[in-house]
């Protein structure tokens, strides 16, 4: 059945290193059970509901990635995402979480028919590499001041906006020691690093008596709470257009790199780069995100960390399915996910934020009509609290600075028309 189902021996594989494989991803993405609740409660949707939404959501995305695509490659709810979603796009509408459910419902939608027409791969060549790699480091930036802002580290200020936190209290050095740990944990390579740091640093906090124990595992809490919540009529009436197009952008960037670079680590691509059943996977990806908005939660996405299955061994879609049944066995561990407070989170945001910034590496530093822009979205995504804010602003910036710089021919029709439409929006504010 393995073989008919994942094509094992063309892969070079076996059912054993699939599994194994499997594991091996699930350990190093299983964080999102715990951070994504955490982000989204702040946003007033119930705990143990995301808890729920969280688990199924990768459960699903994984499966049908495994199942239909043959890849090995798990999903779940996005880091960035999760946070535009709750910091930005709730509070603009008056807190009101389900329109940001539809939002990401449509954005979905679009997903879908975008990949299963040509118009997914215009958009993305569409977009300047030095802007993809300023976003991607942006949205580092963004989880890294939300990690630090819920460490303790940094606080907010009347006169200097922020300023460093109180650092001698006990959650903020567990913290600090937790980010440390976790950096010389992932350098020797240990497997399941920030979810080891994420519950070592709250096993501590329970010893000492900072955080009340919930418990280990209980019975899965209710769905209903967050469950076909979203607001699809108030999300089209709402002036939803930019906050889609914005889920909708980072959901293609992301899901087309993480497929890009776990399939090419893989051995799948082909003599031109090329990877196979590529719109397959795009399906699942932009299927999962749906299925994802319904059950109550924000954006589902392919995770780069299955690059760490692909490294131990997977090639096919079995590695995705193993992790995505792990994650419906984790449902029972939501006592535990209450448990952990934010700050045994905000060493897992920091050192997420510091592998997105790599992207910058990639810019052409000689070029500095391409490097300011890039940094410009970089800066802008964390200092305007806003995801939305900081690509508009960057692509307005790259437009302008081809303009007057004279090099106007390295501007696309996309381009243009996305800087004349956050021109709009941003002046109509």
């Amino acid at each position: 059945m393995f073989e008919r189902l994942f094509a094992l021996k063309a892969h070079g594989t076996t059912v054993r290193t699939e599994i194994v494989a499997g594991l091996t991803t699930y350990l190093t993405m299983a964080y999102i059970i715990f951070v994504n609740p955490a982000i989204l409660s702040k946003a007033g949707m119930d705990f143990g509901a995301v808890f729920v939404a969280t688990c199924l959501a990768a459960a699903a995305g994984s499966l049908i990635m495994g199942l239909y695509a043959n890849y090995p490659v798990a999903l779940a709810p996005g880091m960035g995402l999760n946070a535009y979603f709750a910091f930005s796009v709730v509070p603009q509408f008056g807190g009101d979480w389900r329109l940001a459910l539809g939002g990401v419902f449509l954005s979905g939608v679009l997903f879908l028919l975008m990949s299963l027409s040509p118009l997914r791969e215009k958009l993305v060549n569409s977009i300047p590499r030095s802007l993809k790699y300023g976003i991607g480091a942006g949205i580092g930036f963004f989880l890294a001041l939300i990690g630090l802002e819920n460490a303790g580290v940094v606080a907010d200020h009347p006169v200097t906006l922020v300023t460093l936190g109180v650092l001698a209290v006990p959650g903020t050095l567990l913290a600090m020691a937790g980010f440390v740990a976790l950096v010389a944990a992932q350098y020797r390579r240990v497997p399941g690093a920030i979810m080891a740091t994420i519950l070592g640093v709250t096993a501590v906090a329970v010893l000492l008596g900072l955080q009340p124990l919930h418990g280990i595992a209980s019975t899965p809490p209710s769905l209903a709470p967050t469950f076909f919540e979203m607001d699809l009529a108030g999300a089209i009436s709402a002036g939803f257009v930019t906050i889609v197009f914005v889920f909708l952008l980072v959901d293609v960037l992301d899901t087309t790199g993480t497929l890009l670079s776990v399939g090419q680590h893989a051995g799948m691509a082909d003599e031109e780069g090329k990877l196979p059943r590529l719109r397959k996977a795009m399906v699942a990806d932009s299927s999962a995100t749906i299925i994802g908005a319904v059950l109550g939660t924000s954006s589902t996405t392919s995770y780069i960390e299955s690059a760490a299955g692909v490294e131990a061994g997977g090639r096919t879609g079995l590695m995705a399915v193993t992790a995505g049944l792990l994650f419906i066995a984790s449902l029972v561990l939501a006592p535990l996910a209450e448990t952990v407070p934010l700050y045994a989170t905000a060493p897992a945001l920091v050192f997420i934020a510091c592998l997105m910034a790599r992207s910058l590496a990639h810019l052409e530093w000689g070029d500095v009509t391409e490097t300011a822009p890039a940094l410009i979205t970089a800066l802008a995504i964390p200092f305007t609290y806003s995801i939305a804010s900081g690509i508009g602003l960057g692509v307005i910036s790259y437009a302008a600075i081809k303009l007057v710089s004279g090099r106007a021919q390295d501007l696309n029709w996309a381009v243009s028309i996305i800087a004349l439409a956050f021109m709009v929006k941003l002046a109509l504010q």
